[in-house]
């Protein structure tokens, strides 16, 4: 365990770059120019974290993490974009996340309290909330949001431009083409399929039974009654006039831009 406060004689800091009080910083990491990272942040040996980048208070950072790098993007031209990192993050071994590209908004965004697991890959100008749970080799293409709650499974990825709502769970293996909606469970089957509700994730999230029966009942009308997805989201309308979970299920689907996983 790095002391806090304590910066290895062997690391590389750019004199750009701005350290908070009580950041630890361990031996041969490389934090580059406009970087900066907030208080109480520990950063692990053999951390490379290029700029522009911010970074949140009391995040830990641990070996071989790559932060900051440029886009995977061919059109990329060297135009200014920069990652900015919330508060109270657990990025684990070998995960490498990317800056943002002019054209996609400039901004990688990760939020607060989210934990990111070895080997995890998060490409440019991707967007993820809060508490959301990365497990190991979980990816993203660029442009991907993350709603908040959200767990990813084991060698899970997301296609580029999907969106995945908020409290929806992605299986183990599961390849992610199209846009999830809140709270959905995604199972694998080659291209992953809506296989019910995350209602074990709602529970232990404080969910009570009521919630939890209006979330089944627009699981059911989206996806096991057989209507066309214009009937269905009439019937969800309905249902939202009761219901602020299925309200933000009906507004997931209205700000959707690609095909539905159904």
């Amino acid at each position: 365990m790095i002391p806090a406060g304590s910066i290895h004689p062997t690391a590389l800091i750019d004199p750009s770059a701005v350290i908070g009080a009580n950041v630890s910083i361990g031996a041969y990491s490389v934090i580059g120019a406009e970087v900066e990272i907030g208080d109480g942040t520990v950063i692990g040996p053999h951390v490379v974290i290029e700029g522009p980048t911010r970074i949140g208070r009391d995040n830990r950072i641990t070996q071989f993490a790559s932060l900051g790098g440029a886009p995977q993007d061919k059109k990329f031209a060297g135009e200014r974009a920069e990652l900015v990192i919330g508060d109270r993050n657990l990025i684990r071994e070998f995960v490498t996340i990317n800056r943002g590209t002019g054209d996609g908004g400039g901004v990688t965004r990760i939020g607060n309290d989210n934990w990111v697991l070895a080997y995890v890959h998060v490409a440019h100008d991707c967007q993820v909330g809060n508490n959301v749970v990365f497990s190991n080799y979980a990816a993203l293409a660029g442009h991907v949001e993350i709603g908040d709650w959200t767990i990813l499974s084991g060698y899970s990825g997301v296609h580029q431009f999907c969106k995945v709502g908020a409290h929806a769970f992605i299986g183990m293996g599961c390849l992610v083409g199209h846009d999830v909606p809140p709270f959905v469970m995604m199972a694998n089957e080659q291209q992953g399929r809506p296989r019910g509700i995350n209602s074990e994730g709602l529970k232990r999230r404080g969910f009570d039974a009521s919630r939890i029966a209006a979330i089944k009942r627009a699981y059911r009308t989206l996806y096991m009654a057989g209507m066309a997805l214009p009937e269905a989201r009439e019937k969800l309308a309905e249902q939202a006039r009761e219901s602020d979970d299925v309200r933000a299920m009906l507004e997931f689907l209205d700000h959707s831009e690609r095909a539905l996983a159904r």
